[in-house]
């Protein structure tokens, strides 16, 4: 199963259980529409369901079933929550997610294996994805003048190298 991670449980938040969380997603009233969360250990995957949420100083803060006072939640300090695909927000045109894109192979605009996708850089402007190829890592900028299609299914995009950049 694909799960997405949306947040990281930082602290607790009182005596009562709440957990204190610093979110992944871009609009947190995402949040709202997830029924559960899930937590990765090294005892396989722990479903819990989300009995209440609220916002405070950007952060979320969550109730989840079976974590009634500080104790119970403070085990689960600095745990990744995550949920599945199917709980995601659909992409728009030209959005994927990312985990989508890892292990893409890229191919030029002339139909040229240039490598796989192997890293995405965070940038301020724009994303920069880090191509391996078998020589050096070629960066390609996230931009439409660059990346020409990008099939998920194939598990395949293209691109258009920018002037001066080597392959």
């Amino acid at each position: 199963m694909d799960y997405f991670s949306v947040g990281k449980i930082v602290n607790t938040h009182g005596i009562k259980g709440e957990v204190k969380v610093y979110p992944y997603v871009d609009d947190i009233e995402e949040f709202k529409t997830f029924p559960v969360v899930f937590t990765k250990t090294k005892g396989g995957v722990k479903e819990y369901k989300i009995e209440g949420f609220r916002v405070h100083k950007g952060m979320i803060l969550l109730c989840l079933e079976g974590v009634n006072d500080m104790t119970a939640a403070e085990a689960l300090k600095g745990t990744e929550l995550y949920i599945t695909r199917d709980m995601a927000a659909p992409c728009e045109e030209d959005e994927y997610y990312i985990s989508d894109l890892y292990g893409m192979e890229v191919v030029n605009e002339d139909g040229t294996k240039l490598g796989e996708l192997n890293d995405i850089l965070f940038t301020g402007a724009n994303d920069v994805y880090v191509v391996k190829t078998e020589g050096k890592d070629i960066l390609i900028p996230a931009i439409k003048k660059c990346i020409l299609s990008v099939s998920v299914s194939e598990k395949k995009m293209t691109i258009r190298l920018l002037e001066g950049q080597e392959q």
